[in-house]
C-alpha cells in the first residue's frame, strides 16, 4: 500500500477555514486569507484592452454576504480532473458526480462558475450535448435541463496558464505550473460552483512533459504513477476527505525535496515530503521538522 504522501506545497492552514466561517457565520465579507490582490476586470474587457494595447481597469471588489447565498440546487459529490499539459495549453478534463437536491421538485437550471476557460465539450452520462443543450456565458456554463436523476456530467477545457498573469487558477511561474484557488480561483481551471459550501471527493491525474517538469504534485495521496508515450510522465493522487474547490492543489515541475517520516500512534508510517525550488533545498529541514510537530501535536491533541 502507498503510504500517505504529504507535500508543504500541498498543505492548506486551518485559519483560512476558521476565518471564513467565522465570516459566514457573522454575515461579514467573505476575503481570502492570503495577502490581498488588485482586484480584477471582467475577462472578455481585459483581453480586449490589452489585445488593444489599453491598460486594464481596477474594478472594486464584490463583497459577499451570507445574505446572498442560495442553497445549491445539485451536489456535487465526486470530482475527477485529468491535466493534459502541453505547450501552448493544458487540457482539463473534469468528470463530476451530480445529483439534483429535493425530491419531486422541478429541475433548475445547472449554472457552473468559469472564466477564461474554451469549452472543447460537454456531456451528460457519456452523450454530447446539442448546442441548443447549454449555454457559454463570461463567466459561467449553464445547461438548461439536466436529468431528474443522479448523472454525470463531463467537460474539457483548453487553459493557457503561460498567459494567466493573474496569479489565480494555473499559472506559470519560473518555468512551473502551480495553481491559486482561493478564493475563487478554481473557476479559472474548469465550470464547477467555485464556492465554500460545495464539498466533494477529488481524484486527479496530471500528465506532461518527463524532462520539463519532473515533479507532479497535487492533493491527497499519491495512488499511481507511470511513463507516458513521448518523454512524458503522469501521476494520479486521491484526496479521501472532502473539500471545497479552493482548497484544490496542483504543482508541476522541476523542484528538489528532502524525505522524511512519521509514524501515527496506531502504528502507520507516513511519508512525508517538502518541495521547494533547488537553491532553496538546504532551508527545508526546519519544514519538515515543523510537519512532524504539527502532526504529533494533532495527535496528542485530538486522539
Amino acid at each position: 500500500m502507498l503510504a500517505q504522501n504529504l507535500s508543504i506545497l500541498m498543505l492548506c492552514a486551518a485559519r483560512t477555514v476558521a476565518l471564513r466561517g467565522a465570516a459566514l457565520a457573522r454575515n461579514l465579507p467573505l476575503r481570502s486569507a492570503s495577502l490581498s490582490r488588485p482586484a480584477r476586470p471582467p475577462s472578455r474587457l481585459y483581453h480586449a484592452l490589452m489585445a488593444s494595447g489599453g491598460a486594464a481597469v481596477t474594478l472594486p471588489p464584490t463583497e459577499k454576504f451570507r445574505k446572498d447565498y442560495v442553497a445549491l440546487p445539485y451536489d456535487i459529490e465526486t470530482v475527477d480532473l485529468a491535466f493534459d499539459v502541453q505547450k501552448d495549453e493544458t487540457l482539463v478534463t473534469s468528470t463530476l458526480g451530480c445529483a439534483p437536491r429535493g425530491k419531486g421538485k422541478k429541475a433548475a437550471p445547472l449554472v457552473l462558475d468559469g472564466e477564461d476557460l474554451r469549452l472543447v465539450s460537454v456531456e451528460i452520462d457519456g452523450v454530447a450535448l446539442a448546442a441548443d443543450a447549454y449555454e457559454v456565458g463570461e463567466e459561467t456554463l449553464t445547461i438548461a435541463a439536466p436529468p431528474k436523476k443522479p448523472f454525470t456530467l463531463k467537460t474539457v477545457v483548453a487553459i493557457e496558464p503561460e498567459k494567466n498573469t493573474q496569479l489565480s487558477g494555473l499559472y506559470a511561474s519560473s518555468g512551473n505550473l502551480c495553481t491559486q484557488c482561493e478564493a475563487e480561483g478554481f473557476r479559472r481551471i474548469t465550470y464547477f460552483y467555485d464556492r465554500p459550501d460545495c464539498m466533494a471527493s477529488y481524484t486527479c491525474r496530471v500528465e506532461a512533459d518527463k524532462a520539463a517538469f519532473p515533479v507532479l504534485l497535487s492533493n491527497g495521496n499519491e495512488v499511481g504513477r507511470g511513463d507516458a508515450d513521448g518523454g512524458r510522465h503522469w501521476a494520479k493522487f486521491e484526496d479521501p476527505f472532502k473539500k471545497p474547490s479552493y482548497l484544490f492543489a496542483l504543482v508541476a515541475g522541476d523542484l528538489g525535496g528532502i524525505q522524511g517520516d512519521f509514524t501515527t500512534k496506531s502504528g502507520r508510517k507516513v511519508d512525508l515530503r517538502i518541495w521547494s525550488e533547488h537553491r532553496n533545498v538546504d532551508q527545508l529541514a526546519w519544514s519538515l521538522e515543523s510537519l512532524k510537530k504539527s502532526m504529533k501535536w494533532d495527535e496528542d491533541t485530538y486522539g
